[in-house]
Order: structure tokens, then sequence, then C-alpha cells
């Protein structure tokens, strides 16, 4: 384990993810966004906001970060 990993917060590892996933999940798509993931849910409900979708058995709720740009963008 190196020393840097041993400093690491939990955060600083989301935010690196984060920058080079294809996916996000509510948490990491509102850290991109800069929002919180409850306004995304309170979004996703009211049917506004970036285009989410489920993914895998359990459902998942997922955003494409590609869909993110291009909703910033918008």
């Amino acid at each position: 384990m190196s020393a840097h990993s041993l400093h690491s917060s939990p955060e600083s590892l989301r935010s690196a993810r984060v920058g080079s996933a294809a996916f996000l999940t509510v948490k990491d798509a509102a850290l991109y966004l800069g929002l919180s993931p409850h306004t995304l849910y309170v979004w996703r409900h009211r049917r506004v906001g970036p285009p989410s979708f489920r993914m895998g058995t359990r459902g998942r709720v997922m955003y494409r970060r590609e869909f993110l740009v291009a909703w910033i963008q918008e």
C-alpha cells in the first residue's frame, strides 16, 4: 500500500473515479455536477434534470457522463 493511499480521503478517491468513469452513480453524478444527491433524486422524480437510467439486476440509478456534459451545455 502506498503512502498516498494511506492519506487519501474517500472523497478524493471518489473524485478521481468520477473523472474517468463513463457511467456515474447518483452520488458521483451529484459530485460531478456540484449538486446534492437528493436534488438529483427529486429531479428524477419530477422528470427534469439530466437523463438517467437503471442498470443491473438491482436497478441502480446511473447517469452517462456524456449525457451530463450535454445537459450542462444546454
